[in-house]
């Protein structure tokens, strides 16, 4: 059986970069012509810990009907339905994302940490490539502060900049603008004004002869669930929402997930509103469009809350990603792809070379109609737990590989999770060391190693770690956030 690994994952990149080539070299739309001329634009929609069972197009009950904008999307984008968060988490998913690497690569495996400079980030990517490029919205790669300035030496190159390092009070949310140590203040719902934000940056470069790449930054779904704008809060009733077959009944968050629903409503308006600038300034065609987020939450299955947690309700993340100039109609691809893909995927998609410094893998010919490998094993890792998933509070420390099928996950001790995730869809049957599955659990083991030689984790406790990069924890076992 052939697997995609360490071993073959250049011969991979050789087949389809060469069969994208044929397939664009008998092309006459607008792909051609952007790689002959200007270079696509990129808008980057970020979400916050929205999980990818929690979307209508992907089947949620709760949601028919009532997040027509990214139903629309995924209709017009190529669909990946096995996208992970390599780790769980809001800084560790963001500086992976920026630099294409790694948490033990970069160094960011826990929250509220400063990302360095020894990575090219995609900004400084895209801006070599001759790209204007802006940030709006939740940052939280600072490291100095959540409500403190962020000056240009520590914003891995973004030139346009409306920001905070982290706030979860959407109706209160400040910001700071450019270079301007003053804070201000978003109007209303932070969502709603960081939307109409990103609306006047599209619409103001749309006549530019440069490019532009955006990433827009939105704090919610993150809880506090109950902050949604009341329009959409009367939208869903807790006591007839559909819980998922994995939550306990002593568990039901019915309350919590009700705003949750709310919040997600909301920014798909938004999610609209966006789409409609980008078609109406002309931009349609050769604008690259992602929508995705850095991390799901449990809300209740397994009998757990939140996120950093190894099952699909925390890793699994919606990816959608529309380029009407060069990928292929109604195209949903099964194979997993992990956070650091991301970065080499979009370079690649729009003509601009990959830093050496990456070690993701560019899936931009798959995008483009090449045909995908059988498999491709993804890393899922906690490198060293805390917060919500403290070792006080039943969190460990973790490595697993999570393939289209299955998802398979050990701890210091040893084998930990086996899932048939076709056969058991909410992960309900845990079949690590039972009778029947050890050819299966030893052929992912060896696929894990592979994994975690390839990423360079030697998989130590996670104060080894912790002390290897100098960082002073508090008692919840992250930097104390100020």
């Amino acid at each position: 059986m052939h697997r995609f690994t360490a071993i073959n994952r250049r011969h991979f990149l050789s087949v389809t970069g060469t069969a994208a080539a044929g397939l664009m070299a008998g092309c006459t739309t607008g792909a051609v012509q952007a790689g002959a001329g200007k270079k696509p634009n990129v808008v980057f929609v970020l979400a916050d810990q929205w999980r990818a069972q929690a979307c209508g197009y992907a089947g949620d009950p709760n949601l028919q009907g009532k997040t027509p904008n990214l139903d629309r999307l995924a209709d017009e984008s190529v669909n990946f339905t096995r996208a992970v968060s390599c780790c769980p988490v809001c800084t560790p998913y963001r500086a992976s994302l920026l630099t294409g690497q790694y948490p033990l690569t970069h160094g960011l495996f826990l929250n509220d940490l400063c990302l360095s400079t020894r990575a090219t980030s995609i900004a400084q990517a895209y801006t070599q490539a001759g790209y204007d490029t802006g940030y709006i919205g939740k940052w939280h790669l600072d490291g100095h502060g959540r409500s403190a300035y962020i000056p240009p030496e520590r914003r891995q190159g973004f030139g346009y900049w409306k920001v905070l390092e982290c706030t979860h009070d959407y109706n209160r949310s400040p910001y700071y603008a450019g270079n301007d140590p003053a804070q201000r203040m978003w109007e209303g719902y932070d969502v709603s004004a960081q939307t109409r934000d990103a609306q006047s940056y599209i619409t103001e470069h749309a006549g530019h002869a440069k490019p532009f790449m955006l990433i827009l930054a939105w704090g919610p779904p993150h809880n506090p669930y109950e902050t949604a704008p009341e329009t959409f809060k009367k939208m869903f009733e807790a006591e007839n929402l559909v819980l998922r077959p994995n939550v306990p009944a002593d568990r039901e968050p019915r309350k919590g997930l009700a705003g949750y629903y709310a919040h997600i409503a909301a920014m798909d308006a938004c999610l609209g509103d966006l789409l409609k600038t980008v078609d109406e300034a002309g931009l349609r065609d050769d604008t690259i469009f992602v929508f995705t987020s850095d991390h799901g939450d449990m809300l209740g299955s397994q009998g757990q809350m939140r996120k950093q947690k190894p099952w699909d309700e925390s890793i699994r993340v919606p990816l959608l990603v529309r380029y009407p100039a060069a990928q292929a109609k109604g195209l949903t691809l099964d194979l997993p792809v992990n956070t650091p893909d991301l970065m080499p995927t979009l370079l690649g998609l729009s003509g601009v070379p990959v830093p050496a410094s990456v070690q993701g893998t560019d899936f931009s010919a798959l995008i483009r109609g090449a045909p995908a490998p059988e498999d491709n094993p993804v890393l899922i890792a906690c490198p060293s737990p805390f917060g919500e998933w403290l070792r006080e509070k039943g969190g460990r420390e973790y490595r697993g590989v999570r393939t289209r099928r299955y998802t398979y996950v050990r701890d210091l001790q040893g084998p930990w999770l086996l899932y048939d995730n076709e056969a058991d869809p909410y992960q309900l049957a845990n079949l690590v060391n039972t009778p029947g599955h050890a050819e299966l659990q030893a052929r992912l083991e060896v696929e894990l190693q592979k994994l975690l030689k390839r990423t360079g984790d030697d998989f130590q406790p996670g104060d080894a770690y912790i002390a290897k990069w100098g960082y002073n924890v508090d008692k919840t076992g992250t930097m104390p956030y100020r």
